[in-house]
């Protein structure tokens, strides 16, 4: 496969689950805006920008929700929002038209022409929902339609690793629920987990227990380690080996070191020290993107003029 191909698919995997995650976050964060008079808007709203990695200084001075969501949903000039998200994911696709499905093509496609350019405050729970859907949507065309392929595996790469980053990011970011009430309830229902969690631990969330499902729970498909897992096994299926000693690939090496660190260590170990910990996670999958990008994306040198050698 050619590696702007791959690339592109890569990327369409993140964008389409950077969007999913966006309105998950900020339709769980702005209720709870609404509904607890006692939180400190301008504190609450920066704590969110700060999970999900928009720049504070295009905001004012003091921001409120109507400037936090129309940031982070409709600026087709935020890089964080979900309109820039779905555009990229679009455009992305658009390069791969020979590639991706008509079915994919008409989802991203019809999405981005649908994208309202503004969202009112009243009308964003309903606009969330629409996201998800849209989201939903794309991923099942490409998980019931793809073949097995390494177009399937850059897609699911992509979305794994995207995954990932999403729940570490909210995870350290301690503060940003401190002020209104239980949060790992709304932790958990940030990360579209809440239901699930109760359908295993039968009971309300507790510290311990709402982490180690978040990050070590093997059979829940948001969880970090179900992402670290099906993110390595798209790399070993990207590139078999046969050999007898280690591992020389340097990308699943890293990886593999990322979820160890991850997978044998106990919840309260991690909880110790959480925004620590997540950082942590953040930057390696920070370095694994940037060593997929390396080995499987190469930039590739503009020939120049050098004069003629006498």
């Amino acid at each position: 496969m050619l590696s702007r191909i791959a690339e592109s698919l890569f990327w369409i995997g993140r964008y389409v689950e950077r969007a999913d995650g966006t309105s998950r976050l900020l339709d769980v964060h702005l209720q709870l805006l609404l509904e607890d008079p006692w939180v400190e808007e301008d504190q609450a709203c920066r704590s969110l920008i700060e999970v999900i990695g928009a720049s504070e200084s295009t905001f004012s001075s003091k921001i409120d929700r109507q400037e936090l969501l129309t940031a982070l949903t409709s600026d087709r000039s935020e890089p964080a929002s979900i309109a820039s998200s779905l555009n990229n994911a679009r455009e992305n696709a658009r390069r791969v038209r020979e590639i991706v499905s008509t079915e994919l093509w008409e989802c991203l496609n019809t999405t981005r022409a649908r994208m309202p350019r503004k969202v009112a405050t009243e009308k964003a729970h309903d606009f969330f929902g629409w996201v998800r859907e849209r989201t939903a949507l794309a991923i099942g065309i490409v998980e019931s339609s793809t073949s097995r392929d390494e177009a399937w595996t850059f897609f699911t790469l992509g979305r794994s690793l995207e995954r990932i980053d999403i729940t570490a990011r909210l995870l350290a970011t301690s503060e940003l629920t401190e002020a209104s009430g239980p949060s790992w309830t709304t932790i958990l229902r940030s990360c579209g987990a809440y239901e699930a969690y109760l359908r295993t631990y039968r009971g309300m969330p507790s510290a311990t227990n709402a982490a180690e499902f978040l990050l070590l729970d093997r059979i829940f498909p948001r969880s970090v380690l179900f992402a670290l897992t099906r993110a390595e096994k798209c790399l070993s299926d990207l590139a078999p080996t046969t050999e007898r000693v280690g591992i020389s690939d340097s990308v699943l090496r890293t990886l593999g070191q990322v979820r160890t660190n991850l997978e044998y260590r106990s919840a309260p170990e991690i909880l110790a020290n959480l925004t620590f910990e997540m950082m942590a996670l953040q930057d390696g999958v920070a370095e694994v993107s940037e060593a997929i990008r390396a080995r499987y994306f190469p930039m590739i040198a503009m020939p120049t003029w050098i004069g003629e050698v006498s």
